[in-house]
């Protein structure tokens, strides 16, 4: 067969503009959409407050502004000038003042700024740390945040650090234990991240967690890992319950604000307990726990701490779902959270009494639900067909009101295809969710290509949400009926079904894939001589998985994929070795499910595309897998991009992404009808 050899990223810059003809949701389309974060509140309600990012795609750059809402969704104006990073707002306790992040003027970190709502004037800056912050609340008359320091060094002496690292011309990095990386960044074993906080009115920044001598763990810390009581008497914060760093174990500790000393009041459960959240009556702290280490989608118990009793009531025992995403009603009576069900994000009450749960919403997904007021969310509402959008939600009745009106005028212009939800029997006869897209104009009477899409994780189920870097309906624009198999392991369908895979990855999910191949061979309106399919991440693993196995897909993409299961261990995150034992204690099992180990049946025409920068599956494995195809012989092409990491990420280089894909496919798969 053709070889071609890899290429390089030097490549015409894509016309912005699309054809007067071309309405479709193409690449190009999806970076001119505006796109709304999570928003924050007022405690009464009146007023919200979202992050909106546009993208310049001749700059290569993403703008993101701070926009205030108002709450009867008459008013959105911008906060922030374009050009000046903002992230992460919150509001004052009493709704005058907004404080966020910056990096403005001279700042050689993200500074906390703080800006007036009720009258006129700029945003001023309250902090200096050398070190940056994030992860900020406001609580009481301080704002509270995270930042990496060095222990033992003063401010000063900290700003000198940074100076000498700028300086230095050893670019070498040292570890003596785990962890070295976090998914895109290498982090530095001689830094810890610590709470501090600082007056709202400014003065001194006091340590809170650093004078206890424990730090929030290593690989990863935002506001989620800490939560501070309306009346500023106590801190629960995450960290490493354990000494070992190869495996933590996730803890939920519990301190008065000024102490040096800290419970842990989860000592004897071995997996993460996290999200800590103190009721507005200051008498509960919930947080959300699950039980197997070593399981990232284990379910997610909502459970209550009684801070006078000192004792924990787990409430979510008999509800097969994962509650993490929750906040707490106004009258510390329930909570109100984003659940993961059956492929949809749905809104859910759940009393704190009984764990009794019941549906607030029910059609398209939800994002995480900001109270406002006292019976009102606020939050993003998405679709497969449209992105996200601020919405109003009225806990009751679960009425939703639209806020914003960004992207209305691109997407009026837009023609978009339709999807469905199908069911089918896979593995061991159960039934599997599934996901079609129809292109625009879908004529049931004609023939189309199908690309299968496999999504990753494993168990990220793919629910009705927009996204933006594997778009069905984007793709379902070239011309294609798509698919996403929500197969054994997916999330929201309860435990024993995501827990099916462990540790054999390969057998149920490779079934399911193959009972929806079959189910489009038996649709008249598929042309079974135009299939193809590709997957990221584990995605990429079980389309490697295909790779080795029959199949009657004419060419794969494969995406940042575990292909050899040993090499692997070189990972920020090992796969199986926590709950099932390292591969010279087990080897069966990694022999059992490396694709590696079935090149010698690899023979598809094959897209491999990896990332430099990607520490979750470290580029070697996608120049591994190219080696191997092309040692046999087969057609394959491997795009490698030096900048990005786990995800294409860049505007110029996500069209080049899509493109390149496009090209790929239609080599092997003529698009559109025939």
């Amino acid at each position: 067969m053709k070889k071609f050899v890899l290429l390089c990223l030097f490549w015409p810059l894509l016309a912005l503009a699309n054809p007067a003809d071309d309405k479709s949701l193409s690449v190009e389309r999806l970076w001119q959409l505006e796109r709304i974060g999570t928003p924050v509140a007022s405690a009464d309600g009146s007023m919200i407050v979202a992050p909106v990012t546009r993208y310049d795609v001749p700059a290569d750059q993403g703008h993101t502004r701070l926009w205030l809402f108002s709450a009867d969704g008459k008013m959105q104006r911008p906060l922030t000038a374009e050009g000046m990073r903002a992230s992460e707002a919150t509001f004052s306790p009493d709704g005058k003042t907004l404080a966020f992040i910056s990096q403005r003027h001279k700042d050689d970190a993200g500074q906390i700024y703080l800006l007036p709502l009720t009258s006129p004037g700029e945003a001023q800056r309250l902090t200096q740390v050398p070190t940056g912050v994030y992860g900020i609340k406001w609580v009481g008359e301080h704002l509270y945040f995270v930042s990496r320091i060095w222990p033992g060094k003063t401010w000063e002496e900290m700003s000198g650090e940074l100076k000498a690292n700028k300086e230095k011309k050893v670019s070498a990095w040292q570890w003596n234990a785990l962890p070295y990386s976090q998914f895109d960044h290498w982090i530095d074993e001689n830094r810890q991240a610590h709470v501090f906080r600082m007056p709202a009115k400014g003065g001194e920044v006091e340590a809170i967690t650093q004078k206890i001598g424990i730090e929030l763990p290593r690989s990863s810390q935002n506001a989620s890992s800490y939560d501070i009581d309306a009346q500023e008497r106590y801190i629960a914060f995450n960290a490493n319950g354990s000494s070992n760093s190869v495996d933590p174990k996730i803890d939920l500790f519990l301190a008065a604000i000024g102490s040096d000393k800290a419970d842990n009041i989860t000592p004897d459960n071995q997996a993460p307990d996290a999200n800590p959240s103190f009721s507005p009556d200051g008498k509960s702290l919930a947080f959300s726990r699950q039980r197997i280490q070593g399981f990232y989608a284990d379910t997610a118990r909502l459970m209550v701490y009684d801070l006078a009793k000192k004792t924990t009531r787990e409430l979510t025992t008999e509800w097969d779902r994962s509650v993490s995403d929750f906040v707490w009603a106004a009258d510390s009576k329930g909570f109100y959270a984003s659940v993961d069900d059956a492929a949809t994000s749905r809104l859910f009450y759940v009393d704190a009494k009984n764990g009794k749960q019941r549906a607030i919403t029910k059609n398209t997904s939800f994002g995480s639900p900001v109270l406002a007021g006292k019976n009102t969310l606020v939050t993003t509402n998405d679709s497969f067909m449209y992105p996200a959008r601020l919405v109003k939600v009225d806990v009751r009745s679960g009425n939703t009101t639209r806020l914003d009106s960004f992207n209305d005028e691109l997407l009026a212009k837009t023609d978009l295809g339709s999807y469905e939800s199908v069911t089918y029997k896979g593995a061991e006869g159960q039934d599997i969710q599934m996901w079609v897209h129809y292109p625009p104009g879908f004529d049931k009477s004609k023939k189309y290509p199908f690309f299968m899409l496999i999504h990753g994780g494993p168990h990220n189920a793919i629910g009705d949400s927009f996204s933006y870097r594997w778009n069905a309906q984007t793709f379902a624009s070239w011309g294609y009926v798509t698919a996403w198999p929500n197969f054994h392991g997916s999330s929201s369908f309860g435990q024993d079904f995501a827990d099916a895979i462990n540790p054999d990855w390969r057998t149920k999910p490779l079934a399911d894939i193959q009972a929806a191949t079959a189910w489009f061979q038996q649709q008249p309106w598929i042309d079974t001589e135009r299939m193809v399919a590709g997957g990221a991440s584990y995605g990429g693993y079980l389309s490697a998985i295909l790779l080795g196995t029959e199949h009657p897909y004419k060419a794969l993409l494969i995406h940042a994929a575990v292909y050899n299961m040993y090499s692997q261990m070189a990972a920020d995150f090992a796969v199986h070795s926590t709950r099932f034992g390292n591969f010279w204690d087990k080897p069966e099992i990694y022999k059992s499910i490396s694709p590696h180990y079935f090149a010698g049946k690899f023979n598809t025409p094959t897209l491999v595309i990896h990332g430099q920068l990607d520490y979750r599956v470290p580029v070697g494995q996608g120049f591994e897998l190219f080696r191997t195809l092309q040692s046999r012989g087969v057609e394959s092409r491997m795009i490698y991009f030096p900048d990005e990491n786990h995800w294409i990420l860049k505007p110029n280089n996500s069209i080049y992404w899509y493109n390149q894909v496009k090209d790929w496919m239609t080599q092997f798969a003529e698009p559109g009808a025939r």
